[in-house]
């Protein structure tokens, strides 16, 4: 596995928020009711409304002497701007970067951290896939631009998100392995809980190649009973993945893929998803393209499992990136989920192999041309490993 792994630990509460004008708000109000500690981890933070309305939070927490530490990747905090980094780090906010971009790290650039995480006062954890962008949220609006999840967690799991978090912290400055205490995690992955409410895990996967995230999405895959409900914005899944996916299908399982439609902010990635759709439509995988906006949330639903946060759980994530999902096992979480998904179903195109086979000649292009450069990279990346 690489590292240690986490437990899952019951007694949780779990609340699903969808989209920034629900998430964003209630991130905002925990960072103010503050008193001891805010954390806040994050991939892309771009100057904007969005990102005006948490830096002024997080000044106005460090202002009143809470202890309120940053850490953001190098390059997806690119756009912050230096106005606002310097209001931060005036009102006493500890920033740190994740692998700032050098020319000189040549192939060592491409490591990034992916993580989606907020921690106040060690006793509540809001984690998805959101950045800190105005695509995400802009105060007042009620809708926003991209489509995202967030998970609310109250109870002993936040304790090992902290872990997480403050491994990293630590690590960051030396670029080292996470050192964990002595005894901590398991040697193997644990078993599903059979049934029960308010359980919950933290899964991740770092840039030693732990792959904690893929090996029990796989095993949740392969051991599915009813349904696979499954979305990412970025289809370039493994081929192990796609195995799983397509033989459960054979074995009669509802298995749908909730994918981005033309709204996307990485058309090339979107068209070199499409060359794995006929071999999964012909297996009797069903897929479906978000219409209404840019779908970039992460998240899976296997008979009552539930997976969510950071990682697309693309060959590209699970090689470079340091990602963390939360993995539940939870009635009222599950059925949130299960609703989330059927809603948006129901905003989407289903892709059919008739339509596929119809579809025009640029796109026949489009596809070839973008999943040939894919697969090049792949093919390089695994022989330099």
């Amino acid at each position: 596995m690489g590292g240690p792994v986490f437990p899952w630990r019951n007694g949780n509460r779990f609340e699903l928020l969808i989209d920034g004008p629900r998430f964003f708000p209630r991130m905002l109000a925990a960072i103010e009711r503050a008193q001891a500690q805010v954390d806040l981890e994050l991939y892309l933070v771009e100057a904007g409304a969005c990102a005006e309305a948490v830096v002024a939070a997080l000044e106005a927490a460090a202002q009143r002497g809470v202890a309120v530490r940053c850490l953001f990747d190098g390059y997806g905090s690119l756009k912050l701007g230096s106005a606002l980094v310097l209001r931060l780090t005036e009102a006493g906010v500890e920033l740190r970067h994740y692998n700032p971009v050098h020319w000189r790290r040549g192939m060592r650039n491409l490591y990034r951290d992916h993580r989606k995480l907020l921690l106040v006062d060690r006793e509540l954890a809001v984690v998805g896939g959101t950045g800190l962008t105005d695509q995400f949220w802009r105060p007042g609006a009620e809708q926003s631009e991209w489509h995202e999840t967030m998970v609310q967690i109250d109870g002993p799991l936040v304790a090992d998100w902290q872990m997480l978090f403050d491994r990293q912290w630590r690590a960051n400055l030396r670029r080292t392995e996470w050192r964990p205490p002595t005894h901590f995690g398991l040697p193997r992955l644990p078993k599903v809980p059979s049934q029960g409410e308010g359980f919950g895990r933290v899964a991740y996967a770092d840039a030693r190649q732990h792959r904690d995230i893929l090996r029990s999405l796989v095993r949740a895959l392969n051991s599915g009973q009813r349904r696979i409900w499954l979305a990412t914005p970025y289809f370039l899944p493994t081929w192990t993945v796609r195995r799983s996916l397509r033989r459960a299908a054979s074995r009669g399982i509802d298995v749908r893929l909730l994918l981005t439609g033309p709204r996307t902010d990485h058309p090339s990635v979107r068209y070199a998803g499409h060359r794995y759709y006929p071999r999964l439509l012909r297996a009797g995988v069903k897929i479906f393209e978000y219409q209404p906006c840019f779908l970039h949330l992460k998240m899976v639903l296997v008979d009552e499992w539930v997976s969510i946060g950071s990682c697309n759980f693309d060959h590209w994530n699970l090689r470079f990136n340091l990602e963390a999902n939360l993995e539940a096992l939870d009635p009222a979480l599950t059925a949130a989920v299960q609703a989330s998904f059927e809603h948006d179903f129901g905003q989407s195109r289903q892709v059919t192999l008739d339509a596929w086979e119809a579809r025009p000649f640029l796109r026949r292009v489009q596809q070839r041309l973008w999943g040939w450069l894919d697969r090049w990279v792949a093919n390089m990346l695994d022989r330099r490993d």
